[in-house]
Protein backbone atom coordinates (compact mmCIF):
# COMPACT_ATOMS: atom_id res chain seq x y z
CA UNK A 1 0.00 0.00 0.00
CA UNK A 2 1.59 2.92 -1.40
CA UNK A 3 1.03 6.38 1.39
CA UNK A 4 1.37 9.70 1.06
CA UNK A 5 2.30 11.91 4.05
CA UNK A 6 1.69 15.37 4.42
CA UNK A 7 3.08 17.63 6.96
CA UNK A 8 1.94 20.84 6.85
CA UNK A 9 4.54 22.41 9.55
CA UNK A 10 5.62 25.49 10.85
CA UNK A 11 8.32 26.10 8.25
CA UNK A 12 8.02 23.92 5.41
CA UNK A 13 5.04 21.72 3.63
CA UNK A 14 6.48 18.19 2.99
CA UNK A 15 5.35 15.40 1.08
CA UNK A 16 6.78 11.90 1.39
CA UNK A 17 5.44 8.51 -0.21
CA UNK A 18 6.01 5.08 1.03
CA UNK A 19 5.22 2.03 0.34
CA UNK A 20 3.81 0.55 3.42
CA UNK A 21 3.72 -2.65 5.01
CA UNK A 22 3.23 -4.39 8.55
CA UNK A 23 6.59 -5.20 9.83
CA UNK A 24 8.45 -2.85 6.93
CA UNK A 25 10.66 -0.09 7.61
CA UNK A 26 8.88 3.54 6.60
CA UNK A 27 11.31 4.44 3.90
CA UNK A 28 10.09 7.11 1.79
CA UNK A 29 10.46 6.01 -2.06
CA UNK A 30 9.91 9.75 -2.96
CA UNK A 31 10.50 13.00 -1.16
CA UNK A 32 9.07 16.09 -2.13
CA UNK A 33 9.05 19.83 0.16
CA UNK A 34 8.74 23.56 -0.30
CA UNK A 35 9.44 26.11 1.98
CA UNK A 36 6.50 27.94 3.73
CA UNK A 37 7.45 29.76 7.17
CA UNK A 38 4.07 29.99 8.28
CA UNK A 39 4.81 31.38 12.00
CA UNK A 40 6.11 33.93 9.52
CA UNK A 41 2.43 34.93 8.30
CA UNK A 42 0.66 35.93 11.34
CA UNK A 43 -0.76 39.42 11.88
CA UNK A 44 -0.69 41.19 15.83
CA UNK A 45 -3.84 39.14 16.36
CA UNK A 46 -1.90 35.65 15.89
CA UNK A 47 -3.89 34.80 12.96
CA UNK A 48 -2.84 33.87 9.20
CA UNK A 49 -2.52 36.42 6.98
CA UNK A 50 -4.25 36.06 3.48
CA UNK A 51 -0.79 35.74 2.01
CA UNK A 52 -0.27 33.11 4.38
CA UNK A 53 -3.17 31.40 3.04
CA UNK A 54 -2.46 31.76 -0.27
CA UNK A 55 1.19 30.42 0.13
CA UNK A 56 -0.46 27.26 2.04
CA UNK A 57 -3.13 26.74 -0.51
CA UNK A 58 -0.96 26.66 -3.47
CA UNK A 59 2.16 24.29 -1.14
CA UNK A 60 -0.99 21.91 -0.18
CA UNK A 61 -2.36 21.38 -3.83
CA UNK A 62 0.71 20.98 -5.56
CA UNK A 63 1.64 18.56 -2.70
CA UNK A 64 -1.71 16.97 -3.24
CA UNK A 65 -1.17 16.80 -7.08
CA UNK A 66 1.99 15.09 -7.07
CA UNK A 67 0.67 12.36 -4.35
CA UNK A 68 -1.92 11.57 -7.03
CA UNK A 69 1.21 11.62 -9.81
CA UNK A 70 2.72 9.08 -7.13
CA UNK A 71 -0.57 6.68 -7.06
CA UNK A 72 -0.60 7.08 -3.63
CA UNK A 73 -3.32 4.67 -2.14
CA UNK A 74 -4.01 7.01 0.74
CA UNK A 75 -3.28 10.57 2.05
CA UNK A 76 -1.92 11.28 5.45
CA UNK A 77 -2.04 15.11 5.70
CA UNK A 78 -1.83 16.57 8.67
CA UNK A 79 -0.53 19.85 10.57
CA UNK A 80 1.34 20.86 13.55
CA UNK A 81 1.69 23.75 15.53
CA UNK A 82 1.71 27.12 13.52
CA UNK A 83 -2.56 26.10 12.19
CA UNK A 84 -2.87 24.57 15.75
CA UNK A 85 -1.90 28.04 17.41
CA UNK A 86 -3.53 30.51 14.71
CA UNK A 87 -6.62 32.09 15.82
CA UNK A 88 -8.27 31.47 12.98
CA UNK A 89 -7.22 27.65 12.40
CA UNK A 90 -10.44 26.53 11.76
CA UNK A 91 -11.15 29.10 9.03
CA UNK A 92 -7.59 28.01 7.48
CA UNK A 93 -8.24 24.76 7.63
CA UNK A 94 -11.66 25.33 6.00
CA UNK A 95 -10.21 27.33 3.41
CA UNK A 96 -7.45 24.44 2.54
CA UNK A 97 -10.15 22.04 1.97
CA UNK A 98 -12.33 24.21 -0.13
CA UNK A 99 -9.28 24.85 -2.44
CA UNK A 100 -7.35 21.49 -2.51
CA UNK A 101 -9.69 19.03 -1.25
CA UNK A 102 -6.91 18.08 1.28
CA UNK A 103 -8.64 17.86 4.82
CA UNK A 104 -5.48 18.63 7.64
CA UNK A 105 -5.57 16.71 10.71
CA UNK A 106 -4.72 19.04 13.37
CA UNK A 107 -1.99 17.47 15.82
CA UNK A 108 -2.39 18.44 19.41
CA UNK A 109 1.36 19.30 20.57
CA UNK A 110 0.84 16.06 23.33
CA UNK A 111 -0.52 13.57 19.67
CA UNK A 112 2.92 15.01 18.31
CA UNK A 113 5.62 14.37 21.08
CA UNK A 114 3.69 10.86 21.10
CA UNK A 115 4.22 10.10 17.53
CA UNK A 116 7.44 11.74 17.13
CA UNK A 117 8.25 9.19 20.43
CA UNK A 118 7.04 6.21 18.70
CA UNK A 119 9.17 6.79 15.25
CA UNK A 120 12.23 6.90 17.92
CA UNK A 121 11.18 3.98 20.26
CA UNK A 122 11.05 1.92 17.20
CA UNK A 123 14.75 3.32 15.84
CA UNK A 124 16.51 2.32 18.77
CA UNK A 125 14.37 -0.87 20.16
CA UNK A 126 13.83 -1.80 23.51
CA UNK A 127 17.40 -2.35 24.80
CA UNK A 128 17.38 1.72 24.97
CA UNK A 129 15.87 1.25 28.15
CA UNK A 130 14.06 4.42 29.45
CA UNK A 131 14.50 7.38 25.93
CA UNK A 132 13.77 10.88 26.81
CA UNK A 133 13.73 13.19 23.67
CA UNK A 134 13.66 16.70 22.53
CA UNK A 135 12.20 17.46 19.06
CA UNK A 136 12.54 21.31 17.94
CA UNK A 137 10.71 22.61 15.51
CA UNK A 138 9.60 25.50 13.84
CA UNK A 139 6.33 26.49 16.24
CA UNK A 140 6.98 24.61 18.92
CA UNK A 141 9.43 22.18 21.29
CA UNK A 142 8.16 18.76 21.74
CA UNK A 143 9.82 16.81 24.95
CA UNK A 144 9.13 13.41 25.92
CA UNK A 145 10.07 10.65 28.14
CA UNK A 146 9.35 6.57 28.72
CA UNK A 147 10.43 2.87 28.90
CA UNK A 148 7.15 1.66 26.91
CA UNK A 149 6.45 2.67 23.10
CA UNK A 150 3.86 5.30 25.00
CA UNK A 151 5.62 7.98 26.71
CA UNK A 152 4.84 8.79 30.59
CA UNK A 153 5.08 11.77 29.67
CA UNK A 154 4.56 14.14 26.71
CA UNK A 155 4.39 18.09 27.03
CA UNK A 156 4.68 20.77 23.98
CA UNK A 157 5.55 24.06 24.60
CA UNK A 158 5.62 27.37 21.73
CA UNK A 159 9.51 27.70 22.10
CA UNK A 160 9.96 26.48 18.60
CA UNK A 161 12.70 28.02 16.44
CA UNK A 162 10.42 30.00 13.85
CA UNK A 163 8.62 31.37 16.59
CA UNK A 164 10.78 32.25 18.75
CA UNK A 165 13.06 34.28 15.95
CA UNK A 166 9.73 36.09 14.83
CA UNK A 167 8.78 37.19 18.10
CA UNK A 168 12.34 38.27 19.52
CA UNK A 169 14.68 39.17 17.05
CA UNK A 170 14.48 42.07 14.84
CA UNK A 171 18.30 42.94 13.49
CA UNK A 172 20.74 40.76 11.66
CA UNK A 173 22.55 39.85 13.71
CA UNK A 174 20.70 39.92 16.85
CA UNK A 175 21.55 42.04 20.11
CA UNK A 176 23.49 40.27 22.59
CA UNK A 177 20.41 41.76 25.00
CA UNK A 178 17.68 40.23 23.08
CA UNK A 179 20.00 36.71 22.70
CA UNK A 180 20.42 37.27 26.66
CA UNK A 181 16.26 38.03 27.03
CA UNK A 182 15.55 35.19 25.10
CA UNK A 183 17.49 32.52 26.75
CA UNK A 184 15.78 33.82 30.59
CA UNK A 185 12.60 33.48 28.84
CA UNK A 186 12.77 29.94 27.38
CA UNK A 187 14.93 29.10 31.22
CA UNK A 188 11.56 30.21 33.08
CA UNK A 189 9.41 28.28 30.82
CA UNK A 190 11.12 25.17 30.90
CA UNK A 191 10.92 24.91 34.84
CA UNK A 192 8.16 23.54 35.41
CA UNK A 193 8.75 20.89 32.74
CA UNK A 194 12.16 20.50 34.04
CA UNK A 195 10.26 19.42 37.68
CA UNK A 196 8.09 17.05 35.88
CA UNK A 197 10.83 15.22 34.27
CA UNK A 198 13.04 14.93 37.00
CA UNK A 199 10.16 12.52 38.67
CA UNK A 200 11.09 9.58 35.76
CA UNK A 201 14.62 9.73 36.65
CA UNK A 202 17.94 9.39 33.53
CA UNK A 203 17.03 8.22 30.75
CA UNK A 204 18.82 5.19 29.34
CA UNK A 205 19.27 7.21 25.90
CA UNK A 206 18.85 11.15 24.83
CA UNK A 207 17.77 11.61 21.87
CA UNK A 208 17.35 14.67 19.72
CA UNK A 209 14.81 14.62 16.71
CA UNK A 210 13.93 17.58 13.99
CA UNK A 211 16.05 19.18 11.33
CA UNK A 212 16.97 21.85 14.16
CA UNK A 213 18.80 19.28 15.85
CA UNK A 214 20.25 17.55 12.57
CA UNK A 215 21.69 20.59 11.66
CA UNK A 216 23.28 22.01 15.23
CA UNK A 217 24.92 18.40 15.31
CA UNK A 218 26.09 19.11 11.93
CA UNK A 219 27.33 22.28 12.72
CA UNK A 220 29.35 21.27 15.37
CA UNK A 221 31.32 18.28 13.96
CA UNK A 222 28.57 15.29 13.11
CA UNK A 223 28.29 13.35 9.86
CA UNK A 224 26.93 14.60 6.87
CA UNK A 225 23.56 13.59 5.57
CA UNK A 226 25.32 11.88 2.91
CA UNK A 227 26.53 9.63 5.00
CA UNK A 228 23.15 8.48 5.30
CA UNK A 229 20.98 7.59 8.36
CA UNK A 230 22.90 4.55 9.96
CA UNK A 231 25.90 6.92 10.58
CA UNK A 232 25.87 7.90 14.61
CA UNK A 233 25.90 11.61 15.28
CA UNK A 234 26.04 13.48 18.57
CA UNK A 235 25.12 16.76 20.06
CA UNK A 236 26.93 17.71 23.43
CA UNK A 237 26.22 20.36 26.11
CA UNK A 238 29.78 21.83 25.51
CA UNK A 239 30.31 21.53 21.59
CA UNK A 240 26.72 23.45 21.92
CA UNK A 241 27.34 25.98 23.81
CA UNK A 242 30.42 26.56 21.76
CA UNK A 243 28.27 26.91 18.82
CA UNK A 244 26.30 29.84 19.96
CA UNK A 245 28.82 31.91 20.66
CA UNK A 246 29.83 31.71 17.36
CA UNK A 247 26.69 32.32 15.34
CA UNK A 248 24.80 34.64 17.37
CA UNK A 249 27.27 37.23 16.32
CA UNK A 250 26.75 36.38 12.74
CA UNK A 251 24.18 37.49 9.88
CA UNK A 252 21.69 35.09 8.06
CA UNK A 253 23.73 35.52 5.33
CA UNK A 254 26.53 34.42 6.69
CA UNK A 255 25.37 31.98 8.75
CA UNK A 256 24.07 30.39 5.25
CA UNK A 257 27.82 30.30 3.86
CA UNK A 258 28.67 27.38 7.04
CA UNK A 259 28.51 23.84 5.81
CA UNK A 260 25.43 22.00 6.91
CA UNK A 261 23.14 24.90 7.21
CA UNK A 262 20.37 25.83 4.32
CA UNK A 263 19.36 29.32 3.67
CA UNK A 264 15.95 28.63 4.98
CA UNK A 265 17.12 27.67 8.34
CA UNK A 266 19.92 30.36 8.91
CA UNK A 267 17.87 32.51 10.31
CA UNK A 268 16.59 31.00 12.85
CA UNK A 269 19.23 28.35 14.13
CA UNK A 270 20.60 31.03 16.83
CA UNK A 271 17.05 30.50 18.09
CA UNK A 272 17.12 27.30 17.52
CA UNK A 273 20.20 26.76 19.44
CA UNK A 274 19.41 28.56 22.59
CA UNK A 275 16.40 26.09 22.96
CA UNK A 276 18.35 23.41 22.38
CA UNK A 277 21.18 24.84 25.27
CA UNK A 278 18.20 25.30 27.54
CA UNK A 279 16.14 22.14 27.18
CA UNK A 280 19.97 19.88 27.59
CA UNK A 281 20.37 22.21 30.59
CA UNK A 282 17.02 21.93 32.16
CA UNK A 283 16.73 18.01 31.55
CA UNK A 284 20.22 17.56 32.73
CA UNK A 285 21.36 16.55 29.74
CA UNK A 286 24.83 16.49 28.30
CA UNK A 287 24.70 14.30 25.10
CA UNK A 288 21.87 14.16 22.57
CA UNK A 289 22.01 11.39 20.31
CA UNK A 290 20.29 12.71 16.89
CA UNK A 291 17.74 9.70 15.33
CA UNK A 292 16.68 10.01 11.96
CA UNK A 293 12.86 9.30 12.48
CA UNK A 294 10.62 11.95 14.04
CA UNK A 295 6.57 12.81 13.69
CA UNK A 296 6.67 11.82 9.96
CA UNK A 297 7.41 8.24 10.74
CA UNK A 298 5.34 8.49 13.61
CA UNK A 299 2.39 8.78 11.70
CA UNK A 300 3.20 6.08 9.03
CA UNK A 301 3.96 3.55 12.29
CA UNK A 302 0.53 4.56 13.72
CA UNK A 303 -1.34 4.04 10.18
CA UNK A 304 0.73 0.48 9.39
CA UNK A 305 0.00 -0.40 13.19
CA UNK A 306 -3.99 -0.22 12.45
CA UNK A 307 -3.60 -2.81 9.66
CA UNK A 308 -3.40 -2.53 5.89
CA UNK A 309 -6.04 -3.30 3.21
Amino acid sequence: MRLGVLDVGSNTVHLVAVDARVGGRPTPMSDWKTSLRLVEHLDDDGAITDKGKKKLVAAVAEAAELADKLNCTELLAFATSAIRSASNGDEVLAHVAKHTGVELEVLSGEEEARLTFLAVRRWYGWSAGRITNLDIGGGSLELSTGSDEHPDLALSLDLGAGRLTHQWFDADPPERKRVNALRDYIDAELTEPARQFAQFGEPGVAVGTSKTFRTLARLTGAAPSSAGPYVKRRLTAPGLRQLIAFISRMTAADRAELEGISSDRSHQIVAGALVAEASMRALGIEELEICPWALREGVILRRIDKGLA
